[in-house]
């Protein structure tokens, strides 16, 4: 009889089911990845509440686990052996195209799971796509030639290894895509797991003023904030964010403003594009802002705003990542703060959503 891997499967709208599926066979080029931790951010909520497709999915594309079994050619390639703590990107690019090449394969068509019907990601790819374990709410994850996979240093945890896709994040859009450096002056607006990883990646960077904004809800991770590195948390439902930001400033504004609230609407958009100083600034914005007929173009035009989407992380980004992974210059063991096993999966997306105090939820496949 084959043996069956259990998996947490989304089956429509705020609906999860246990379903097994079978072992695949590992070929000489694949592996199969044993799941310790899949992490939980805000578009896996995003996602479950209004699903991107219709086919059932395998959510979870923040993945950390055990080389299980593999091939003897996918070793080779990746330098790994059997037994090896990694985390597994969730981009399966191609490897042959041009941004592939440089490293940005979050720009491979082969990953645009949106306009590519036969792209790949883990955790947005369909559970009925042969071998079907295409994301990390599951015992097991299946890994082809082409995955993406990196070692994780020794000393750091399973479950301190979850965040490393936050954290490659803030690498890549405060440093890589915005600019932040020596003596930036920064505003990050959204307080979540995204948003604290780019207080850490700013403070490493040589940031001189790091300002984050929440809401009222958003108190503990805002008190997270001040203790990985912020030197200012505003409540913009308790007094006027811009107010604040040129009082701090002296009315210089901020060199970079990031928006790290999963889609809040254009409120941060056009708080940022305020808040900026007056000639030069530069803002990273989410994709999922919907319709903005009344962009003030003009105001960006004026002040030379230049603006970054942001867009996942590249392969350096994922590498440096890890190394802020073993530093205990930050207090990082603050952001992990919940545990769930597969059962409560529907619960563990709901934390991330709306309870206080969550900041990154840890899947853990194999816990009871």
């Amino acid at each position: 009889m084959t043996e069956q891997v259990l998996a947490a499967v989304r089956t429509g709208a705020h609906k999860t089911e246990l379903r097994e599926y079978p072992m695949p066979a590992v070929p000489d080029d694949g592996a199969l990845l044993k799941m310790e931790v899949a992490g939980i951010c805000g578009t896996d909520v995003k996602f479950y509440a209004k699903p991107p497709i219709t086919d059932p999915v395998i959510m979870g594309h923040e993945n950390i686990g055990y080389i299980a079994k593999a091939g003897k050619q996918f070793l080779e390639r990746k330098g790994l052996k059997e037994g090896d703590l990694v985390f597994v990107e969730h981009y399966v690019p191609c490897f042959r195209c041009e941004w592939c090449h440089k490293g940005e394969y979050r720009l491979c068509q082969a990953t645009d799971w949106r306009k590519n019907p036969n792209g790949l990601r883990y955790g947005y790819s369909s559970a009925n796509r042969d071998p079907h374990l295409w994301g990390g709410f599951a015992q097991y994850m299946y890994l082809p030639w082409n995955s993406v996979v990196h070692k994780v240093p020794t000393g750091v945890s399973p479950e301190l290894a979850g965040v490393v896709t936050p954290m490659s994040n803030g690498i890549q859009w405060a440093l890589f895509d915005c600019g932040v450096g020596y003596y930036s002056r920064v505003l990050i607006q959204g307080p979540g797991q995204q948003g604290l990883s780019q207080v850490v990646a700013c403070k490493q960077a040589g940031a001189s003023l790091i300002i984050v904004t929440g809401t009222t809800k958003d108190k503990a991770r805002m008190d997270v904030a001040l203790k990985l590195g912020a030197d200012y948390v505003i409540d913009v439902q308790k007094e006027d964010p811009l107010t604040r930001i040129m009082d701090i400033t002296g009315n210089e504004g901020v060199d970079v403003a990031l928006d790290c609230t999963a889609g809040a609407g254009t409120r941060p958009d056009l708080l940022g594009i305020d808040a900026l100083k007056r000639k030069g600034g530069t803002m990273l914005i989410q994709g999922e802002i919907g319709q903005f007929p009344d962009f003030p173009i003009g105001k960006v035009a004026n002040k030379y705003i230049t603006i970054k989407s942001a867009r996942g992380h590249n392969y350096l980004s994922c590498e440096l990542a890890l190394k802020q992974l073993t530093s205990d210059r930050f207090p990082l063991n603050l952001i992990t703060t919940h545990r769930f096993g597969l059962k409560d999966t529907d619960l563990a997306i709901k934390a991330v959503g709306g309870s206080e105090g969550v900041i990154h939820v840890s899947l853990m496949p194999w816990m009871n």
